[in-house]
């Protein structure tokens, strides 16, 4: 993913989207939008009316929102049984 990025980057909405969208986790401005609403998306801070996220903390957000690493499809099944 987007390691180039300094880890204190701070990042709009749009920006952002993009940024994870490039980086493999297709991610819309409007869906951060309704997260920041309803909770459950990546922190944020506000300079005036514009929200900013901080790089680092968007890719926690994100990495947390990813499955485990898996060897097979298989395991999934396992996964689902097991909870």
């Amino acid at each position: 993913m987007a390691n180039d990025i300094d880890a204190d980057t701070l990042f709009n909405r749009k920006q952002l989207a993009e940024k994870l969208t490039s980086s493999g986790l297709k991610t819309a401005p409007a869906t951060l939008a309704t997260m920041a609403t309803r909770g459950g998306g990546p922190p944020f801070r506000v300079w005036g009316r514009t929200p900013l996220y901080r790089w680092a903390d968007a890719m926690s957000w994100a990495e947390s929102r990813l499955s485990p690493s898996r060897h097979s499809t298989s395991e999934c099944n396992t996964t689902q049984a097991a909870a």
